[in-house]
């Protein structure tokens, strides 16, 4: 990819707000859908409920803009062979960046949510706000130089992307409790001082692109409802999009990103899945929260005297309450916590939901447990924050 792809009307990532509406959502999530063996207009008419004509000016439009292509013909019952179409996936991007405690992955992702470029740089979250959007501009710009070419290489100057026609968007994801709607943070456990900082406006300042903010787990449930993130059942076709599960990520902290009805829950003030702050134990550890036995201070504190079975075993009761409360399908696990011991976590995690079942007689036996693989989950899912609603997903 040596330069940002261009039609006669503009740089294309700039196009896709003029050409996005709930019908183009449609064909665009079927033409991703179709992969590169392409869909016809009448497939794309049949399947969507809207009449030919409507379908031939939508796919005119994407045509024009760059982000569908010919994709060959096709035999037919009758009549001329059928024109199939396919979507561009180097025709728009979007960065995710996951921000960890300790430690920033970004990723650039096409429109097919393939990762096209990464980057990873250490980072110290309590650093300070202008130290945070240093490193971040200066590792997104660097990413976006080195994959799309020519713009971008800002050297994390403000405003330095807004010149990437391609470039849909920038997703940060973080650790919570944060206004997604609105991008200010709250009291993130462990940095109270980011408390009210309107990072997402910040961003938008820095990058000179439009920017999501989301909790690192809700950004991760959203990538894997979508079947982006690798390991939640290979792919697309093996997302979890269809039911409700729990996505448990346990890395420097534990928070859970849940998807119910194949859509992200966030709560109405947006805090949901505040899931390691749940109370476990009246009279244990004090948390960073405030609170004392919480489920994520006895795990991180039996991972830091090397029992891992035994923070397995706090997870599933953690895990098992969630089931219980909500009856979710699946529990997923991640984290870099997780991938250290992935067999223990899940054994452990399943053994405790099994017992459950087992004492109350749930029909249909225990709630399954997988790992999801990856140290890229996060940030893959922050770019869905750009890239779901296109292709017709709500996001919040």
């Amino acid at each position: 990819m040596g330069g940002v792809s261009r039609t006669k009307s503009g740089p294309v990532g700039a196009n896709l707000f003029a050409v996005r509406s709930h019908n183009t959502a449609l064909v665009l999530d079927l033409l991703r859908g179709a992969g590169t063996a392409g869909i016809s207009r009448l497939e794309l008419a049949e399947r969507t409920g809207l009449t030919p004509q409507a379908v031939s000016k939508i796919t005119a439009r994407l045509r024009e803009a760059g982000f569908a292509a010919e994709a060959g013909r096709r035999a037919s019952t009758g009549g001329k062979p059928r024109t199939v179409l396919r979507l561009v996936p180097e025709a728009g991007h979007a960065v995710g960046v996951h921000l960890d405690r300790d430690e920033l992955r970004a990723v650039l992702v096409d429109l097919d949510g393939a990762v096209v470029g990464e980057r990873r740089a250490a980072l110290d979250l309590g650093g300070g706000a202008r130290a945070v959007l240093g490193v971040v501009s200066a590792e997104v710009s660097g990413l976006v130089a080195e994959v799309l070419g020519g713009h971008g290489a800002s050297g994390g100057l403000p405003g330095g992307l807004a010149g990437v026609g391609s470039l849909l968007g920038v997703g940060v994801a973080l650790p919570g409790p944060l206004d997604h709607a609105r991008g200010v943070l709250h009291r993130v456990t462990g940095f109270p001082e980011w408390d009210g900082f309107p990072l997402r406006d910040a961003l938008v300042e820095w990058l000179g692109v439009p920017v999501v903010v989301d909790k690192d787990t809700n950004a991760a449930a959203l990538g894997l409802s979508v079947g982006v993130c690798g390991g939640a059942g290979g792919g697309r076709e093996g997302s979890e999009g269809g039911g409700s599960f729990a996505y448990l990520h346990l890395g420097t902290g534990l928070g859970a990103g849940l998807v119910i009805g194949g859509n992200v829950h966030r709560g109405v003030r947006t805090g949901a899945g505040e899931f390691g702050h749940q109370v476990v134990q009246l009279d244990g550890p004090a948390c960073e929260c405030g609170n004392r036995g919480c489920v994520e201070v006895l795990c991180l504190g039996a991972v830091a005297r090397g029992e891992v079975r035994e923070a397995a075993r706090v997870l599933g009761v953690g895990a098992g309450n969630l089931a219980g409360l909500l009856d979710i399908d699946l529990v997923l696990l991640g984290g870099r916590t997780v991938a250290a011991a992935p067999e223990v976590f899940v054994e452990g995690v399943a053994e405790v939901l099994a017992a459950r079942a087992r004492r109350e007689g749930v029909a249909g036996g225990c709630v399954p447990v997988r790992v999801v693989g990856g140290e890229r989950v996060v940030a893959e899912g922050a770019a869905q924050l750009l890239l779901a609603p296109v292709f017709g997903r709500v996001v919040g």
